[in-house]
């Protein structure tokens, strides 16, 4: 299954879309959007912070904040596509025949498979902004002050994107039989929901104090 990446079409497309009748681009995809969306800001940030002598001192943290940052960003931009991709599976798996035992069979493992990889993409997309929280505490650190409150956004927006990733990890941990996986996951999950929800609030509360 193939696909035009959203990452590369207009806002105003994917908007359209996303408001339309169709399952997906959905809240996973979204997710990854909005933590693309706060990685580019880190960058924003970099950009703004070097080349300057009054911020020489931090040229080459801020070198590595903006490669790490795009990096991220683009993952996450990948991201965006392969969420829709993944609930595709799904829905696919859901229509395959179930006329016979063997068909049930075959449906329901195909389903398994399907929803195990539903999951993980959501997880991906929460681990990810896991970094990008982590990134932002170096922008409001040490970035060009005059744009401390895009560190600061930055921060919200990684956080929320982290939590909308979670809910799309949840849903499809509920359809799936192995435990054992779905506590594993979910441990991770909870791991990136407390550090992103800390970061969240050391960099809002710095970002509010250079305001």
């Amino acid at each position: 299954m193939t696909r035009e990446p959203y990452a590369k079409t207009t806002i105003e497309a994917y908007l359209e879309k996303l408001a339309g009748a169709d399952p997906e681009p959905g809240g996973g995809s979204v997710a990854a959007l909005v933590g693309a969306l706060a990685a580019a800001l880190v960058s924003m940030v970099a950009n703004l912070t070097l080349g300057k002598e009054k911020y020489a001192s931090v040229e080459t943290v801020m070198v590595d904040l903006k490669v790490n940052a795009e990096f991220v960003r683009a993952r996450l931009a990948d991201l965006i596509t392969e969420d829709a991709l993944a609930y595709g599976a799904v829905a696919a798996a859901m229509k395959l025949p179930k006329g016979n035992d063997d068909e049930k069979t075959v449906r329901a493992d195909a389903l398994q498979e399907a929803l195990v990889g539903a999951a993980l993409v959501p997880l991906e997309v929460a681990e990810a902004a896991t970094e990008v929280a982590r990134l932002t505490l170096t922008a409001a650190e040490l970035g060009n002050p005059n744009a401390v409150s895009d560190a600061g956004v930055a921060a919200v927006l990684a956080d929320a994107a982290a939590h909308s990733a979670a809910l799309n990890v949840k849903i499809n941990l509920a359809w799936i039989d192995d435990k054992d996986f779905c506590r594993d996951t979910w441990t991770r999950v909870e791991a990136v929901l407390s550090e992103t929800a800390h970061l969240r609030d050391v960099v809002l509360s710095l970002t509010y104090a250079k305001l």
